[in-house]
């Protein structure tokens, strides 16, 4: 008889596990809580305007198709992949710097800001991608049960670099302020200041201008349904509005689950929920990590985020552009430091219209802003408010034109959406970040200390935050769990 999978939330995780798990023999059975699919990778649609509501960068490519490979597919079985030309800009206060789709343009801008800068990029590059081969192909694939994982006499060698940090590396061979902040921005999708976040990870520079940005046509909602796909037809079966209550427990073992006082049977309860909150659904002595240990990690952003729809073009965008016309160091204090609400915030806005027409009725444009936040921050409607306009002021004021008059409408996501939508420690956006204290075995467990039959996956715990790695979660514990109900 096939042994009976519970799992929690449909994330990119979730949604990878479900699929390792069907096709190795079990009866897998994903529970949402939400209205629809995808965990932070929600879709807005709206007015005919489509919004990706998290994640917006498909960086990694290799990691996308190693995933479908492994079922027999290609994600171009599922959904169109374009590379962005030029992947995106970047809005200074006295320049705009535009990353082009190949070293060779990137080297050129480069040179543009600064004299001779390029060879040390070539360099800096080369050792990223060396870096990108290590971790991707040796270290990432790893359950995170033992530090032994990490020994290699790849990573001897470059024992060095995971107690140096991005900021030095960087700030040792650049010192153009722009080409420093181009070089830095990468690693913010780990979670923390470059000044954090240990030199071994710029592989992520290597993501960046190695392998490019791409756009799956659709939006990134069209890599979630291309994964539920696969998994139905491995013979997943979904439930959405089905919030967990509580993890059922016999024998100090996970029995199932309980929806609406619903009690649901299971063998294996595999959560790729917030991790915290997982822990929540449990009672106090059966949690393996106490309050004050979550409160003393350090989380990555959280972040207010408007859906706009325009009523016109917007004039002087690309698909992805950072406004870094303001303190960088200053912003990122204000997240880590001394939480509070910036005064002068750098932010993104994504406007997919403009190379993926379909993502806005014709003439007009979908517009979706990200500013990073402290996660746990006081989050108000006023507040929200007051920081759209500073975000539209500085769009005006760097493209030089008037778009208040062609808002069709706006709508907001923030701090408080976050706990109550997807049950996320303090609002934090896209889980744990990857410092040097908190990578590989030091983060939280891909399987409970406490209770047996109880498993995790996701942001919070290996390998990390990101799309990418969430895919790679999946399959990590879909395999820890198969080896011990199969040994």
């Amino acid at each position: 008889m096939r042994k009976k999978i519970a799992i929690i939330g449909s994330g990119f995780a979730g949604l990878s596990a479900s699929c390792y798990l069907a096709r190795a023999g079990y009866e897998v059975t994903v529970y949402e809580k939400n209205e629809q699919l995808g965990g932070r990778a929600s879709q807005l649609i709206r007015d005919g305007f489509t919004f990706d509501m998290g994640p917006s960068w498909y960086w990694m490519p290799d990691i996308f198709e190693k995933f479908f490979n492994d079922f027999g597919k290609s994600s171009s079985d599922y959904y169109q992949l374009e590379k962005l030309s030029p992947a995106y800009q970047i809005i200074f206060e006295d320049d705009v710097v535009t990353i082009g789709d190949s070293m060779e343009q990137i080297c050129q801008e480069f040179e543009r800001i600064e004299a001779g800068s390029s060879k040390p990029l070539k360099k800096f590059i080369a050792k990223a991608a060396d870096n990108y081969d290590i971790a991707i192909n040796k270290m990432v694939y790893k359950p995170g049960k033992s530090p032994l994982e990490l020994v290699s006499a790849d990573t001897i060698k470059r024992v060095g670099q995971f107690f140096s940090t991005i900021s030095k590396d960087v700030r040792k061979e650049f010192k153009n302020p722009k080409l420093v902040s181009i070089l830095e921005f990468p690693v913010l999708f780990l979670g923390a200041k470059p000044s954090k976040t240990p030199s071994f990870y710029s592989f992520m520079n290597y993501a960046d201008f190695g392998l490019g940005t791409w756009h799956p046509k659709g939006g990134m909602y069209e890599v979630v349904k291309a994964m539920t796909d696969l998994a139905a037809s491995l013979g997943v079966t979904f439930r959405t509005n089905a919030a967990v209550e509580e993890i059922l427990l016999s024998g100090g073992a996970a029995t199932g689950i309980q929806i609406g006082g619903e009690a649901i049977t299971a063998d294996i309860v595999l959560s790729g929920a917030d991790y915290h909150h997982t822990e929540s659904l449990l009672p106090n002595s059966d949690r393996q990590y106490s309050e004050s240990y979550w409160n003393t990690r350090t989380f990555a952003p959280s972040s207010l985020l408007f859906y706009v729809g325009f009523d016109k073009k917007i004039k002087g965008v690309r698909h992805h552009n950072l406004f870094f016309d303001t303190d960088f160091d200053k912003h990122a204090r204000a997240i880590y430091d001394t939480p509070e609400w910036p005064e002068d915030p750098l932010f993104y806005a994504n406007f997919p219209s403009v190379t993926d027409p379909g993502m806005a009725p014709e003439g007009k444009e979908a517009g979706f802003f990200l500013m990073p936040l402290a996660p746990g921050i006081e989050d108000t409607q006023a507040l929200r408010d007051s920081y759209f306009e500073v975000l539209l002021n500085r769009l005006e004021k760097r493209t030089g034109q008037t778009v208040r008059n062609s808002i069709i409408f706006k709508e907001d996501f923030c701090v408080n959406d976050f706990v109550s939508r997807y049950n996320s420690f303090k609002g934090n956006a896209y889980g744990m970040a990857n410092t040097l204290l908190q990578t590989a075995f030091l983060r939280p467990g891909l399987e409970s200390k406490k209770v047996k039959n109880l498993f995790f996956t996701g942001q919070l715990t290996v390998p990390g935050p990101g799309v990418p790695p969430s895919l790679i979660s999946g399959k990590l514990v879909s395999e820890l769990i198969d080896q011990q109900n199969k040994a």
